[in-house]
């Protein structure tokens, strides 16, 4: 009986430092809290031992953490450790659009005691300043500015830089460091998307027609150049040509051979002139 009960006390006692074993993975913090207090003791990676049975240990990921919000279709191909639907919001000029974007970020391993003790694990903190905030400024940003500028570009990226500068101190008030703001996609009503897509074809018809006419008056100009250097030409030799300069030609095309006939006129008479 003393053998079994020894035994029986080996396993309590192996038991008991077992509970108290941890082992924290790379890029990972760990908060030790007792009795849900939290103690201020963060575990690094590797292992450590806590109080069995009196404390516990919150996990932070301190490697890059990605929220992103797309449709059901496109959420099912997504690798992002949390996922959402799109921020539907209006346009300056009253345009509806659905906004699919990205959020990249970490929990600042210095301020994980400070995240444990005001917000609570990854989860909450992912839901309460993640999420709300980004939500917020994604569909309030957007109405600064027109759906022509969202819908070409230009305007989504000043968007997402608005986004990130809003984000950057309330992340980091809130114990994270805020890597990357992407936004995806803003998608537009179909009408509207049609109508845009009317109006490019319009502006291209509008440039080929330019085009044209740009080419026919380069034409014309060809033409009148062309005619005015021929008239130039003309009036040059007008000028030039004079009795001695049609002798020099004629004596320069003069083969030495004289005419075999003279006479003609009205009487249209011709004479052979004898060798």
């Amino acid at each position: 009986m003393k053998g079994v009960g020894f035994g029986l006390g080996v396993i309590l006692a192996a038991i008991v430092v077992l509970s108290g074993f941890r082992t924290v993975g790379s890029g990972e913090v760990a908060v030790v809290t007792r009795f849900g207090q939290v103690t201020g003791r963060v575990l690094s990676p590797g292992a450590s031992i806590i109080l069995p049975f009196l404390e516990r240990t919150l996990y932070y990921n301190t490697k890059k953490i990605n929220y992103e919000t797309a449709p059901d279709d496109k959420s099912i191909l997504s690798t992002a450790d949390y996922k959402d639907i799109p921020v539907d919001t209006n346009t300056e000029d009253g345009q509806p659009v659905d906004i699919s974007y990205t959020i990249r970020f970490s929990v600042d391993p210095t301020k994980a005691t400070w995240v444990a003790q005001n917000i609570g694990p990854e989860e909450a903190l992912v839901e309460k300043i993640v999420k709300t905030e980004s939500r917020v400024w994604i569909r309030n940003v957007p109405r600064g500015h027109s759906a022509e500028q969202l819908y070409t570009g230009e305007g989504s990226l000043r968007v997402q830089e608005a986004i990130y500068d809003k984000l950057k101190p309330i992340f980091e008030a809130n114990g994270l460091i805020l890597d990357m703001v992407g936004i995806r996609e803003i998608a537009f009503d179909k009408t509207y998307v049609d109508a845009i897509k009317a109006k490019q074809v319009e502006l291209v018809k509008i440039e080929l027609e330019k085009n044209k006419a740009a080419q026919e008056e380069f034409r014309k100009q060809q033409r009148i150049t062309a005619a005015e250097g021929q008239a130039r030409e003309q009036e040059l030799q007008r000028l030039t040509i004079n009795d001695a300069l049609l002798r020099k030609l004629w004596i320069e095309k003069w083969d030495g051979k004289l005419p075999t006939y003279v006479g003609g006129g009205d009487n249209s008479t011709l004479l052979q002139i004898p060798n």
